[in-house]
């Protein structure tokens, strides 16, 4: 089933129900007004205050550091976005993410399973590090909760805004940066525990044995000819041992040439078509994995099924790794309506006048959002 589906279906169903009980459902604190439905909440206002309060010393200092972090990355974001113009309409940088769904120009697909619950991580972590900041810097939190913005899924801690205005300029840095921090921050701890699997425990547990089929990409020469979970073993009658002679093959395909691709359940002839990335290449439409066996050592102690469960902790970390960054990243360019481009503008208000600061953050909001817009749309329909 393509993931848009579950979209699809999630969207009519929560749609239903909440414009069928939405009398009842703002008793209990729904506020519902298409295209978004709103819940908030008080009650996590304490667990927030007994956090921050646990070493106030520690978060501010934590969050210095993170003020250099996050201007940093900014600049490096930012330049990034800019210079990504001069090969935008060969491979568009910036693109929506929707677990379980092939984005037209998405250079990665995210596995609904493992995309959802990384991007969960994603909301909590950066809305939940608002909040303790806010309560450190002795802003009072209005409300926390959660909304759904059509089928897009978000969450919020809504400080009070006349108290977060009022407050310092170094306290305010530190609020808006907090989220960004975060989500870098576990960023950096799943990509550690991704290499503490992927370089300890696999190797000691398994042992590599040829290239698997993970994926394939609909609508691709390779779609209703081979099948996911198939193991290749030969493609025009050149034995592949690991994924690196698989990767040298791949490289040297052309468009509208004709392989044989020889597999644990079959031989299977296909014609290539033109990489989307690369005209010259040719694309045979699958994503392959190393193809693994439990060791037998592991086997006798633990069984063969048991030990594959460090596959699924090893990609759940990858994908936690890749949206915290990738969206705590994004978060951080100088866009108004993002916390960069209040950092953007906070931080020129320390040298200029308000009319001043004002326009030259409209003008670079402006300016980012268009590439960005631009890069998304030439990605559906380049």
């Amino acid at each position: 089933m393509n993931g848009i589906w579950y979209y699809i279906v999630a969207f009519i169903l929560i749609w239903i129900i909440a414009l069928t009980f939405k009398k009842k459902l703002s008793t209990l604190g729904f506020e519902i007004e298409f295209p978004i439905i709103m819940w908030k909440t008080k009650r996590l206002r304490g667990f927030i205050n007994k956090i921050a309060n646990l070493n106030p010393k520690f978060w501010k200092w934590f969050m210095n550091i993170g003020l250099i972090i996050c201007y940093g990355s900014m600049i490096i974001i930012t330049y990034t976005l800019i210079q990504s113009l001069l090969t935008i309409l060969e491979s568009p940088s910036v693109s929506i993410v929707l677990p379980g769904v092939d984005i037209p120009g998405s250079p990665i697909y995210v596995p609904f399973s493992y995309g959802i619950i990384a991007l969960l991580t994603v909301l909590v972590v950066h809305e939940f590090a608002h909040g303790v900041i806010s309560r450190v810097e002795g802003i009072n939190i209005k409300s926390i909760g959660l909304l759904l913005f059509t089928i897009l899924p978000g969450a919020f801690v809504e400080p009070v805004e006349e108290e977060l205005q009022q407050s310092n300029k170094i306290s305010r840095l530190r609020v808006y940066a907090a989220g960004s921090m975060a989500n870098i921050s576990l960023a950096i701890i799943a990509l550690l525990l991704f290499s503490l699997i992927s370089t300890c425990v696999i190797p000691s547990t398994f042992s590599e044995d040829g290239i698997e089929i993970s994926r394939i990409i609909d609508d691709s020469p390779a779609n209703n000819i081979l099948k996911e979970g198939m193991i290749i073993e030969s493609i025009d009658n050149k034995t592949l041992n690991s994924s690196n002679d698989y990767m040298q093959l791949v490289s040297g395909f052309k468009p509208n040439q004709n392989i044989t691709v020889s597999t644990d359940l079959g031989v299977y002839d296909i014609q290539l078509s033109q990489n989307p990335n690369n005209d010259s290449r040719g694309f045979i439409g699958i994503q392959t994995a190393k193809h693994y066996v439990v060791n037998k050592n592991t086997a006798d102690v633990w069984g063969e099924n048991l030990p594959w469960v460090w596959f699924s902790l090893l990609e759940l970390f990858q994908w936690i790794f890749i949206l915290n960054l990738g969206i705590g990243l994004f978060n951080l360019l100088p866009i108004k309506m993002l916390d960069g481009g209040h950092m953007f503008e906070t931080l020129l208000s320390y040298k200029l006048k308000e009319k001043h600061y004002k326009p030259i953050t409209q003008f670079v909001s402006i300016l980012l959002a268009l590439i960005i817009i631009f890069s998304i749309i030439y990605g559906f329909i380049g």
